[in-house]
């Protein structure tokens, strides 16, 4: 996806930045995760273990996950909040957790970046705030940036991305392929509206109440040693997609990502959904996140192979929660089989743009979802060629 400007951090998992103000070092061994549950690839079915897998989507709750890829890892959203604490997410609106997360903070591993969708106490909560170390990189919206970056103690590694920019993460020796090349990990803003567009979104933009929110593009390959001098991992060189919606609406802007991706395909969306509404849930006026039919929306635009769902039932301000989610894939389906079957082709079944994601158009939407409890994990291995395993 072409950018309009492009920032350069390099990674060396050997001296990684601790995330924790208490961490002073590096921890030899390094603390290890075991998910719960391991999940695949729907289709085809792996030929080989989880053992064998070198990359992975662990999901804590809420929006907050560890994507790890080839020695490279990053946080998204920390919010590790328990049931029963609240947060504040706008003037005189506050909410309610109702689920735990997976693990606590000082259960993480080491980490390379957070990658921050905005800044909101429910994807970086005070606890978080207070606990980091305030040189740890933190990759976010301009915002975020500015917030972050004002505080009395303030945080000195912040990087502000607008839309379409875009900051490559560049392994070290230590993570080189068998082919001598550094694995390389492309993070690009991507648009979001938080806020329904019209009069709400006049009004908030003039309060500031709601802020402002990226999604995200990470997408996954291998350079030369040092960083080119040409545009960074051209579409032909990118070997694995995933698609963070972040906490927005289906709005128009979302289909420019389409658009600039042209026939790439994305591999795995993460979609936050729970239909958030604020004030709150005695009063829900107006929604601020996706709810099932917007996400349904949402997959049959971006035509991912695989697509998670997360931010769906963890405060009490989130009204549509999984099942809504799920009954409308399957609605989607029916869908489908309706106008096939008008068309005459009985047992078939596509989505728009079929065959831009590698032969899954012909899947019911339904068995591309997978569906992943707290402190389970989804796995791939992708190679130098591209080839997922």
């Amino acid at each position: 996806m072409a950018a309009t400007k492009t920032t350069y951090l390099e990674l060396n998992p050997l001296k990684r930045t601790p995330l924790l103000k208490v961490q002073t070092h590096h921890p030899d061994p390094e603390p290890t995760i075991n998910a719960k549950a391991t999940h695949h690839h729907p289709f085809p079915l792996p030929k080989e273990t989880s053992s064998s897998e070198n990359g992975r989507v662990y999901w804590i709750g809420n929006a907050t996950t560890i994507i790890e890829w080839h020695g490279i890892r990053i946080l998204t959203d920390p919010n590790f909040l328990h049931a029963g604490d609240h947060v504040h997410l706008g003037p005189g609106v506050t909410a309610q957790r109702l689920k735990d997360p997976a693990i606590d903070m000082h259960e993480l591993p080491p980490l390379d970046c957070i990658l921050l969708s905005h800044y909101h106490e429910d994807h970086f909560d005070k606890q978080v705030e207070e606990s980091i170390n305030r040189s740890f990189p933190i990759i976010s919206t301009p915002h975020a940036k500015a917030a972050l970056e004002s505080k009395p103690e303030k945080f000195t590694s912040v990087y502000g991305l607008d839309f379409f920019e875009d900051l490559m993460l560049v392994g070290n020796s230590s993570t080189e392929s068998k082919s001598g090349k550094k694995p390389v990990v492309k993070v690009t803003a991507t648009p979001g509206k938080h806020v329904p567009p019209g009069p709400l979104s006049a009004i908030n933009d003039f309060l500031g109440a709601v802020p402002p929110t990226n999604g995200w593009l990470i997408e996954m390959g291998f350079t030369i040693p040092s960083p080119p001098a040409q545009p960074p991992l051209p579409a032909e060189e990118v070997k694995y997609r995933i698609y963070i919606s972040g906490d927005t609406l289906f709005v128009d802007e979302l289909k420019e990502i389409k658009q600039r991706l042209r026939n790439e395909k994305i591999n795995l969306m993460l979609v936050h959904l729970g239909g958030t509404t604020i004030p709150g849930p005695k009063a829900p006026l107006f929604m601020v996140t996706m709810d099932g039919k917007q996400g349904v929306k949402l997959m049959r635009l971006m035509d991912p192979e695989v697509t998670i769902p997360v931010h769906f039932d963890d405060y009490d301000v989130m009204l549509s929660g999984l099942d809504d989610f799920l009954g409308e894939v399957e609605g989607m389906d029916d869908e489908d089989e309706r106008v096939n079957a008008d068309e005459g082709k009985e047992g078939e079944w596509k989505a728009e743009g079929e065959g831009a994601a590698g032969g899954m158009g012909k899947m019911k939407w339904k068995d591309r979802v997978v569906v992943l409890g707290r402190g389970e994990e989804y796995v791939f291995r992708v190679d130098e060629s591209g080839k997922e395993e």
